[in-house]
């Protein structure tokens, strides 16, 4: 069969749920969304033991709330940068800090509220190195590429037919920004950047954020040319 793509939103966080010979999912959620993930499947020609490997982008709450709720579901395995691992073990509300005008602004205003969510840091099964991963065996054609820069163990799940699934190495909707572009929150964002650079000699096409809907790589190739050719003219 061909590969379809389909974008589940749970909470503020869009997770995606593929399927080839396999089936996979990228990013576990909000927490307390278990609600509609259950609707979001029963919607789709999809079981949930159909799923079985649950990608997480990278340990921040929006993306790992709901994951122990889905392996518990799901009987999926989770896979976890090991960095990313470490981080959430220490302390589940990591979030790196605002490299945007509104970035630092909207950290400073969101954190308080955020702060108080708690959620079960779910069990990681696969653990992630800097080499990446074959997806083949979970029957998928493709790979998880490590892509730091948002945090130390972001990944990136890119196809062999160019869609890639980033998590939150671009943001694509509000209250993160009004259109496609790198994140207003890094660790590092030259290492973001490098990341991109990575990914689009990979092959990246298509790409899929952890918030807001798909675009092109076009749109990062341009962004990131712009920055360079400005930072040159400093």
């Amino acid at each position: 069969m061909s590969i379809r793509i389909h974008s589940v939103p749970l909470g503020m966080d869009h997770c995606y749920v593929i399927q080839d010979k396999g089936t996979i999912m990228v990013d576990g959620g909000f927490p307390g969304t278990a609600r509609a993930f259950k609707k979001a499947l029963a919607n789709l020609p999809i079981k949930p033991t159909d799923i079985g490997l649950v990608i997480i982008t990278h340990g921040h709450f929006d993306h790992v709330g709901s994951a122990s709720y889905i392996r518990g579901l799901t009987g999926a395995r989770v896979a976890m940068h090991r960095a990313d691992k470490e981080l959430l073990e220490k302390e589940a509300m990591t979030w790196p800090p605002g490299v945007t005008v509104w970035g630092k602004i909207s950290r400073g205003l969101f954190k308080p509220m955020l702060s108080l969510l708690r959620y079960d840091i779910p069990q990681v099964d696969v653990l992630l190195g800097d080499e990446g991963l074959s997806l083949e065996e979970y029957g998928i054609s493709g790979r998880i590429i490590h892509t730091p820069g948002h945090s130390p163990g972001s990944v990136s799940v890119l196809l062999d037919t160019g869609d890639a699934f980033v998590g939150c190495m671009a943001q694509n909707s509000l209250p993160f920004c009004l259109g496609p572009r790198l994140p207003i929150y890094a660790q590092d964002i030259e290492k973001v950047k490098e990341s991109w650079r990575l990914l689009i000699a990979e092959g990246a096409r298509t790409i899929y954020p952890g918030h807001g809907k798909s675009f092109s790589i076009d749109v990062i190739r341009d962004l990131i040319r712009s920055l360079a050719h400005s930072q040159h003219h400093e």
